[in-house]
């Protein structure tokens, strides 16, 4: 049986560099330098996703807030707690990303 995880995001598009920066609230913010037009800073989350997780892009699906800067993203293949390990550990503080 697959395993999905659902997370929610806050997107900041328009960054200087696509990045976790960390929590917010009971979500993950990250940042995307794609505008959100035509559902490109969708495919940047998609892409920083996988690239952070470890996992292919097609694993990963946005399904609410496609419009929105508040998402929720279905991961395939990967759980929660090593989701919420991997994004932790790629979260930006103070300016550089963390030491582990």
């Amino acid at each position: 049986m697959t395993v999905t995880t659902t997370i929610e995001l806050r997107v900041a598009p328009g960054a200087r560099r696509a990045e976790v920066v960390g929590r917010h609230g009971d979500a993950w913010k990250v940042r995307v330098g794609a505008a959100p037009e035509r559902g490109r800073a969708n495919q940047a989350v998609i892409e920083l996703l996988a690239k952070t997780l470890g996992i292919p892009e097609r694993n990963i699906t946005v399904l609410a807030g496609h419009t929105n800067r508040s998402k929720v993203v279905a991961l395939t293949g990967i759980e929660r707690a090593q989701a919420e390990q991997l994004l932790d550990t790629a979260a930006v503080k103070d300016g550089a990303p963390t030491a582990t």
